[in-house]
């Protein structure tokens, strides 16, 4: 199952994506929002999208903002979270080999449907490296750690 979700200015995007994955019969839960036409706050979103991924309900998760930074951010402060912001299939593809990215941020102000969806496609089918890439995850989640004492 994969949580998905957008504020205002990745909101279109966001629906794309969704029903691209729907139609791969994947299950899908959107946490919002779900109108471009009320400005509303990444910050939210991100966060419901993240706490769902490192609650364990969700393997994976998807987000969209105008670019994807303010979104990823947010995510990102959440302990266990990897949100990865892409813009290209290669970055998709090292940020689950290499980095483990348990959540793909994207742009709905900067990169076009065609090539989101094959950043999600390249994703998707990407698998974590392990090995030496483990050691540098464990580093991580020991900072984490660090600042959550």
């Amino acid at each position: 199952m994969i949580a998905i979700g957008s504020d205002h200015g990745g909101y279109e995007l966001k629906e794309r994506i969704a029903n691209y994955l729907i139609k791969k019969g994947m299950t899908v839960e959107d946490f919002g929002c779900f109108s471009s036409e009320t400005s509303v706050d990444y910050p939210d979103y991100g966060l419901a999208v993240a706490e769902a991924v490192a609650g364990g309900k969700y393997e994976f998760g998807i987000i969209v903002c105008g670019t994807g930074i303010g979104i990823s951010i947010a995510a990102n402060k959440v302990p266990g979270i990897r949100a990865a912001l892409c813009t290209d299939c290669y970055m998709a593809r090292m940020s689950r080999e290499h980095n483990n990215a348990n959540i793909l941020a994207l742009g709905g102000r900067v990169i076009g449907e065609g090539l989101a969806l094959e950043i999600v496609e390249t994703w998707l089918n990407a698998k974590f490296a392990g090995e030496r890439h483990q050691i540098r995850l464990d580093k991580i989640t020991g900072i984490e750690e660090k600042y959550l004492k």
